[in-house]
């Protein structure tokens, strides 16, 4: 039987060992969040902790047969039954095989950094989707503020809320239904909690950990129905009715509004409706939706059209009104024959060196590619412009949020095919987050960015054809907005309950060593969950607030 000495890969020197997170060889693969693809363990959940004489209690329930969807950080389930964690933290360990044994020599573990004494980061925390229900009723009060006070326990700032068009704004133009959230607000600001408020102007359901559908108001289907062009549509002609498209911004094609009136109408509501909040400072900041999963992106990857990771996506620009705007500006540019979409982009799961545009050297970097590209990026720069400038007349004087995805999937390839399609324009020889950072400075709006737990390393080890760099991304994105002057807050694409985890968030919340001592604004903690609840993960949970709060920490 041979034996074969394996030395371990070069590790950033971000990238600590000594991991425990663990799961079985049969756990099913999940599916992408917001383009994240790491396979995942599941688990059923058959308790609940409770608060009770002032203590943390387990309340046992049986039969309820409810599973966790939600993946502990970095886990994953590959064919030899053994997690990555695992596979990077053995020492010495010995693995077995018909023909040879594998011997890994150890990888030293590094020590937690201690961040008592650094700047206070106020840490958020996202509640259910469906805590606010169809009917625009709080669906479980007393459940809500149970959790909420184990919240409180674990130090928390404060809550995250999306508000749903499709819920308040649901049957009729104009007509606004606000009493659920006012009723929530109302039991958060008996414990003394902030809240920052989403303006969700997309659907809820179609990616996972959506584990309900809200979708647009009905009166939107309805003219969507005679009217589809309203809606994102890609290449085949195939629509997306997770948001509409940016064509119809200031198009009258909305019962005699165009969709940026719309979105005015609709925080100007929420502003006089929930004015108290405001005047109280209970609600810290609001966080305008700009796009699909309230990003400011297209809808470039979407799952119901048959996207999986880490397939480039496509681009979605084919409905009457983008293109429309293409003609309109190819002829300006005298090249009346470029006023239509690349021919040779692929398709949802391509990848780029299997296309003419986005290979190396392909058309993405010739004079139409260029043309096309910036064309794109525009559309979407002008949406976040016009959106966020009614955003600051609707909440004068409150402070402002917008969240930009953390598309890292073929980062490291010279065109940076799913940005692109996303319309991030951040080829290799471009900078495309810099004029995002310009905007939101424009309109003093801090950068809400994801994924900031992710390790590249982490990535590679599963998904090495993915070419991903999510750290690379993250310090790319941080220092765009960091040097345009902007404040800048974070939360993380995956549920996360390990340590190293949440030392992946901490760095780059508190950056090592920073001349300027830049940190972030706020984090937010995606999301409240039962099993954020689980002894363990509590502890851990409890153990990565007081660090952002700049607190001593002693692990006994």
């Amino acid at each position: 039987m041979a034996l074969r000495i394996i030395t371990p890969l070069s590790f950033p020197k971000s990238v600590q060992a000594g991991r425990s997170t663990t799961t079985s060889a049969s756990a099913p693969a999940a599916p992408p969040v917001r383009g994240i693809y790491p396979a995942v363990s599941f688990r059923s959940l058959d308790h609940r902790p409770v608060i009770a004489d002032g203590r943390l209690r387990e309340d046992f329930s049986s039969g309820t047969g409810r599973v966790s969807a939600f993946p502990l950080c970095f886990a994953t389930a590959g064919t030899s039954g053994r997690s990555q964690d695992q596979s990077s933290s053995l020492e010495g360990g010995i693995e077995s095989g018909e023909d040879e044994k594998v011997v890994k020599k150890a990888v030293p573990s590094l020590p937690d950094r201690d961040f008592s004494g650094t700047p206070y980061v106020p840490v958020y925390v996202m509640l259910p989707l469906d805590v606010v229900n169809m009917s625009c009723e709080v669906a479980d009060p007393d459940g809500l503020m149970n959790d909420l006070k184990l919240l409180k326990i674990a130090g928390v700032d404060g809550v995250m809320v999306d508000c749903w068009w499709g819920i308040v704004e649901a049957n009729r133009p104009l007509e606004y239904n606000w009493s659920g959230y006012k009723h929530m607000f109302q039991i958060i600001r008996q414990l003394k909690l902030k809240l920052q408020v989403v303006m969700s102007f997309h659907k809820c359901g179609g990616n996972v950990g959506d584990d309900m559908t809200i979708p647009l108001p009905n009166w939107i289907a309805e003219i969507g129905s005679a009217s589809p062009d309203m809606y994102f549509t890609d290449r085949e002609g195939r629509r997306n009715t997770e948001c509409l498209t940016w064509g119809i911004d200031k198009e009258r094609v909305l019962r005699g509004r165009t969709a940026l009136e719309v979105y005015f109408d609709f925080m100007r509501s929420f502003r006089v409706e929930l004015d108290e909040f405001f005047e109280e400072g209970i609600i810290s900041e609001i966080e305008v939706g700009l796009g699909p999963c309230g990003e400011l992106r297209y809808p470039s990857y979407p799952m119901e059209h048959g996207w999986r990771y880490p397939g480039i996506g496509e681009f979605q620009c084919y409905d009457r009104y983008l293109m429309k705007s293409l003609k309109n500006a190819a002829e300006e540019r005298g090249h009346s024959f470029w006023g239509k979409g690349p021919d040779n982009a692929g398709t949802y799961n391509s990848r780029p060196q299997d296309t003419g545009f986005f290979r190396d050297g392909g058309d993405y970097d010739g004079y139409y590619g260029r043309f096309f590209l910036s064309w794109y990026s525009k559309v979407l720069f002008d949406h976040a412009d016009h959106v966020l400038m009614l955003a600051k007349l609707a909440f004068e004087g409150s402070s402002i949020a917008a969240k930009v995805s953390g598309v890292h999937w073929w980062y490291k390839t010279a065109s940076h095919a799913a940005e692109l399609t996303a319309g991030f324009y951040n080829s290799c020889n471009r900078d495309g987050y810099a004029p995002i950072a310009a905007i939101l400075k424009k309109h003093n709006t801090a950068l809400n960015f994801t994924c900031v737990e992710l390790r590249t390393m982490n990535q590679y080890e599963e998904f090495p054809e993915a070419m991903s760099d999510p750290e690379g991304l993250v310090w790319q994105v941080l220092n765009a907005a960091w040097d345009a002057g902007i404040p800048v807050a974070s939360e993380n694409a995956l549920p996360c309950f390990d340590r190293d985890g949440f030392n992946k968030i901490l760095e780059n919340a508190k950056p090592l060593n920073d001349p300027d001592g830049r940190h972030l604004l706020s984090f937010t903690y995606l999301r409240l969950a039962p099993a954020l609840f689980e002894e363990g993960n509590f502890f851990e949970f409890k153990r990565f607030v007081k660090k952002m709060h700049g607190e001593a920490v002693i692990d006994q």
